[in-house]
């Protein structure tokens, strides 16, 4: 396993954190949950606030090809796709590449983009329908910490079933007790949440060889 920021070069915005702790209600979290409107281009007390295709995923797909060496031909999936942001960039910055997508959202998946329709599938990271070893590469970006912990332990076996040691997982943690507060004022959805310490230790329980970094809410 390798720590490695596969989205370095992902614009951060400050996050109005206290707003949304005073916001973040049982209801608003529950809505949140449902990932249907509410989610994505609801309030941003539900979620995004409005989830809106910019490009700012095409430096992150560039990177990601680069990474693990993607070629014309090559098949990418990527898990928690919500409306093909990353699969059209994929396919944007590597003509050629079979890139697709799977999500547990049907609104996600009726609201994606015109570029990647057929291409993303409705499914469960806990049960990816697709063949062992069919993927090049494997990517779950700020999705599977959205998971109980074992069901989360399952996911990142899929990763590695799909894509072995060719897998990228990226999850909420923390590295202080400032920032645990921090993430615990802000998130909606995350079931699962770990120091890095407590990261590698269920990724290594789960027998993955992927690679891997952090979100920390800021």
């Amino acid at each position: 396993m390798t720590e490695v920021d596969l989205l370095r070069r992902y614009p951060r915005a400050k996050r109005k954190i206290q707003a949304r702790n005073t916001a973040r209600t049982p209801e608003a979290i529950a809505l949140s949950k449902q990932y249907g409107f509410d989610y994505f281009d609801g309030s941003r007390e539900t979620g995004y606030g409005g989830y809106r295709y910019d490009g700012r995923w095409i430096p992150i797909a560039e990177d990601i090809v680069a990474h693990f060496g993607l070629q014309p031909g090559d098949r990418v999936l990527d898990v928690g796709c919500a409306k093909g942001f990353l699969v059209k960039d994929l396919m944007k910055v590597c003509p050629g590449l079979e890139a697709f997508g799977v999500d547990i959202s049907e609104y996600a998946l009726m609201n994606c983009e015109p570029e990647v329709v057929g291409r993303l599938h409705l499914g469960n990271a806990i049960k990816l329908p697709f063949p062992d070893r069919s993927f090049a590469a494997v990517i779950a970006i700020n999705v599977l910490h959205n998971l109980h912990r074992a069901e989360c332990i399952t996911a990142v076996r899929e990763v590695q079933r799909l894509a072995p040691g060719k897998g990228y997982v990226q999850v909420d943690s923390y590295r202080s007790e400032a920032e645990k507060q921090q993430f615990l004022d802000w998130v909606l959805t995350a079931e699962t949440h770990y120091d890095p310490d407590g990261w590698r230790a269920l990724f290594a329980e789960a027998g993955y060889t992927g690679d891997y970094y952090w979100t920390i809410t800021e």
